[in-house]
C-alpha cells in the first residue's frame, strides 16, 4: 500500500475522492451528448414561413409553408456543433494546458451557438430570408415566418454545454496524467486506486499495457 505521503499515495486518494461527476468517462460523455443535441436540433425544423401568393415563384410555393432547417436559418450552429464535440473527445487524452485551451474552444463554440440560434429567435424573417428567395427566386420577398421550439432547444443545449466544458478544469484534477515514461507499477496502482472506465482501458491498450 502507498504512503498517503508519496505522489502514489497521493494520486491514490485523489482518485478515490472522485465523485461520479469527475470522471473523465462521465463528463466527455456529457460534452459529447450536448454537443450531438445542438447538432440534432440544426437538421430539425426552425422555421416556416408561408409565402406571399403575388411573389411566390410557383403557385403551389404559396400551398404549402416552406420548412427552413436549422443548418440553413444558423449555419454556424453546425459547425459550431462539431468543433465543440471534438474538443470534449480530445479533452480525454490532452493534457493539463492542453485541456484549459479546449475548454476555452468548447466554451466559445458554445458562446457561438447561443448567439446564432437567439439571432434567428429574435428575427425569424431574416434568418428565413436566404431560404424564401431561393423558393420564390425574388430577394426580398415577404412571408409569415412561425419559429419551432428547435433554435430554443438549441440555446438551451449551447448554455449547458457551456457549463459541462466548464467542469472539465475542475475535474481533471481527478484525472490521472499519463506518459510513455510513466513506471512500470503506475498501471498496478491505478488499478488498485479504484475501477476504470471505458477511457482509462483505451489509455492503458495505448501504451501497451493489458486492463484486463
Amino acid at each position: 500500500m502507498p504512503d498517503p505521503g508519496t505522489a502514489d499515495g497521493k494520486a491514490n486518494k485523489a482518485r478515490k475522492g472522485a465523485p461520479n461527476w469527475a470522471r473523465k468517462g462521465t463528463l466527455v460523455l456529457l460534452v459529447a451528448v450536448l454537443a450531438l443535441a445542438v447538432f440534432g436540433t440544426t437538421t430539425q425544423t426552425w422555421l416556416s414561413a408561408t409565402l406571399d401568393p403575388s411573389q411566390a415563384g410557383q403557385a403551389a410555393a404559396a400551398q404549402e409553408p416552406l420548412e427552413v432547417q436549422g443548418s440553413d436559418a444558423a449555419t454556424t450552429v453546425t459547425a459550431l456543433a462539431l468543433v465543440a464535440l471534438a474538443g470534449g473527445l480530445a479533452a480525454a487524452i490532452a493534457g493539463r494546458i492542453a485541456r484549459w485551451i479546449i475548454t476555452a474552444i468548447i466554451v466559445l463554440a458554445s458562446a457561438g451557438i447561443v448567439t446564432a440560434a437567439a439571432t434567428v429567435l429574435a428575427d425569424p424573417s431574416a434568418a428565413a430570408r436566404g431560404s424564401i428567395a431561393a423558393a420564390t427566386g425574388i430577394s426580398g420577398g415577404s412571408a409569415q415566418v412561425a419559429v419551432t421550439a428547435f433554435p430554443t432547444l438549441a440555446v438551451v443545449a449551447g448554455c449547458l454545454l457551456a457549463l459541462a466544458a466548464l467542469l472539465i478544469i475542475p475535474a481533471s484534477r481527478y484525472w490521472k496524467t499519463r506518459t510513455r515514461y510513466d513506471a512500470p507499477g503506475t498501471a498496478a496502482s491505478a488499478t488498485a486506486a479504484g475501477p476504470i472506465d471505458e477511457i482509462d482501458s483505451w489509455d492503458r491498450l495505448s501504451r501497451g499495457d493489458d486492463p484486463t
